[in-house]
């Protein structure tokens, strides 16, 4: 089962709709960094990603507001969204497999820091992913 792919939609999945006021996020140009260590059978080394993006006030302002579309396959359980972050829970299943995931993400203005403990159940067995995620603005877009 690959869930290489659902990975890059795990770390902001979620739409800021919940949220009264605009998330504690400032507009510009951002980096973001994901570290990914994966606890299994089979030796695996980290991954990390790298990627930039643009995001302006009026998509901070949107109530559609989302850094990374959640990804096909995946239900949301339980979130929970302030100006200062989140917390949520959501299940994806693909190719016979299952992945449990809980993420926290704190918005911290010129930052965001968070983890994202993904517990997946395959045919080949179970494998903990753990993904500790920093987000930095950078300057204007």
């Amino acid at each position: 089962m690959s869930f290489r792919p659902l990975l890059a939609g795990l770390l902001m999945a979620l739409p800021l709709a919940a949220v009264a006021e605009s998330p504690n996020i400032e507009p510009g140009q951002w980096e973001f960094i994901s570290t990914t260590s994966v606890r299994s059978d089979l030796p695996i080394p980290d991954q990390t990603e790298t990627h930039q993006e643009c995001i302006a006030q009026g998509d901070i302002d949107d109530e559609e507001f989302s850094f990374i579309e959640e990804e096909q396959g995946c239900e949301l359980l339980e979130h929970e969204v302030t100006v200062d972050g989140l917390d949520y829970r959501m299940v994806c299943r693909a190719e016979g497999g299952e992945a449990n995931i809980v993420g926290r993400m704190d918005f911290l203005g010129d930052r965001v820091e968070g983890n994202v403990d993904i517990l997946v159940d395959s045919a080949a067995g179970e494998i903990n992913m753990i993904t500790r995620m920093e987000g930095r603005r950078l300057g204007e877009c």
